[in-house]
């Protein structure tokens, strides 16, 4: 599945603009905790969260996170947004809940990631 599938799946906003969009996605991971997101994603993911903070972007840097969703309709501060744009780092919004996200996505054919 393509990040632009999941745009369109997800009624989308896409905040990186400028980034590929035809990334494929083989897997995602959702979570609040950035413990768990480290501990639990072993391959490409795309990460599907309510965190907005600059870690985000740093955790990205340290784990092969591809794209990011931000759920409940939480958008990241402007730093936060040029930092992911600074490292060509998909930025996504949706106004769905994370367990709706996970669910649509899971429907649509995206695996979970492997722990």
């Amino acid at each position: 599945m393509k990040l632009s599938d999941i745009v369109k799946i997800l009624d989308a906003e896409v905040l990186t603009p400028e980034v590929n969009l035809d990334i494929e996605v083989p897997c995602a991971f959702a979570s609040d905790l950035i413990s768990d997101i480290l501990m639990c994603t072993k391959e490409p993911t795309l990460l599907l969260t309510g965190l907005t903070n600059q870690q985000v972007i740093r955790l990205a840097d340290m784990i092969d996170i591809i794209g990011i969703v931000f759920v409940r309709g939480k958008k990241p501060p402007a730093e936060v947004i040029e930092m992911a744009k600074e490292r060509n780092l998909p930025l996504i919004c949706t106004k769905n809940t994370m367990y709706r996200s996970s669910g649509l996505l899971f429907n649509a054919g995206l695996r979970s990631c492997r722990i």
